[in-house]
């Protein structure tokens, strides 16, 4: 049973030297949502200042601002799941339960980017990340066909790959970037797009690839794998301006260097991470989604920005 927010606090594993510069000892903590089912997918809209996050279970995106609080942008919402900022700004929603990705477009309206692969149904779109040249890369495995609460109406398998997909920048084209995976869940880039990092929830780790400048991608070598067997598999993820990678993981957030080595954890205690994004004027805050409730925090070095880069849609 996960504790009430009264009792929720940050706590630091210092696992390494010079991880205080990052971390700090003692984090602040906001309380941004309660009573958040199953809270995933965050994003932060910098042109609006707002926040984007998803409660699958109670299949609705939400947005967050400083003063005006909470307001439903779609509900249902196909239990939404991950959440990304085209180059334009508008919404990218991975359609955990629909089986789709979409975008909303500045008048609300929303376009389907993806639903099948060679004719086939998707799984189910996890989490989904934009690299800067307008590249949508996002993840397929099949738990919104499986877990409870949070599948669609249509529970048939029928793709035989679990992978990464990239759509190009044109929207055009949609190829298998991996398909490689047990199964596939959070994915970020490096600060210089270089890297892409993924990774997979059942095996407990982290694979790294080289990207190449068509979009292709090296072979995956084992950036880290997770050992603890206290609850939590890696799923969100992201990486600040210097390299390092965050990832949510069994006990809590780790913060990981460029080699894979474990500076620090972030613990939550009694509230289950799911994931994570940077946000604020300064990129400085990492806003954090978990089963319950949504909270932010502050730490030492900015995080890559959301890739929006001018205003978008506004739900009404």
């Amino acid at each position: 049973m996960e504790a009430s927010l009264a009792e929720l606090k940050i706590e630091i594993d210092m696992l390494a030297a010079g991880a205080e510069r990052i971390v700090g000892k003692n984090l602040p903590l906001d309380v941004i949502a309660r009573d958040v089912i199953f809270g995933e997918g965050p994003v932060w809209d910098a042109s609006n200042k707002q926040l984007f996050f998803t409660d699958i279970i109670g299949d609705t995106i939400w947005k967050w601002k400083p003063r005006a609080g909470l307001k439903p942008v779609l509900r249902p919402s196909v239990k939404a799941n991950g959440l990304a900022l085209d180059r334009e700004n508008r919404l990218l929603v991975a359609g955990w339960g629909g089986r789709t990705v979409f975008r909303f477009e500045k008048n609300g309206s929303r376009t389907t980017l993806a639903d099948r692969w060679e004719g086939k149904k998707l799984n189910s779109p996890n989490d989904i990340v934009v690299k800067s040249d307008g590249s949508i890369w996002f993840t397929d495995p099949p738990g919104g066909l499986l877990n409870v609460g949070m599948v669609g109406d249509d529970l048939q398998r029928y793709l035989d790959i679990q992978g990464v997909f990239r759509v190009s920048p044109d929207g055009k084209a949609m190829t298998v970037a991996t398909p490689g995976f047990i199964y596939p869940n959070g994915l970020c880039f490096s600060p210089d797009e270089k890297l892409l990092y993924v990774n997979c929830s059942r095996e407990r780790l982290i694979r790294v690839y080289d990207v190449s400048p068509d979009g292709s991608l090296g072979k995956g070598r084992l950036f880290h794998q997770y050992l603890s067997p206290e609850r939590g598999v890696p799923d969100g993820m992201k990486c600040d301006v210097e390299g390092n990678v965050y990832c949510t993981g069994p006990g809590g957030i780790y913060v990981h260097d460029p080699a894979g080595k474990v500076l620090a954890r972030i613990r939550t205690p009694g509230h289950h991470p799911t994931n994570i994004a940077w946000g604020d004027d300064d990129w400085r805050s990492l806003y954090i989604t978990m089963i319950g409730s949504v909270v932010r925090t502050r730490l030492g070095i900015a995080g890559v920005p959301s890739t929006g880069t001018e205003p978008g849609f506004q739900s009404k």
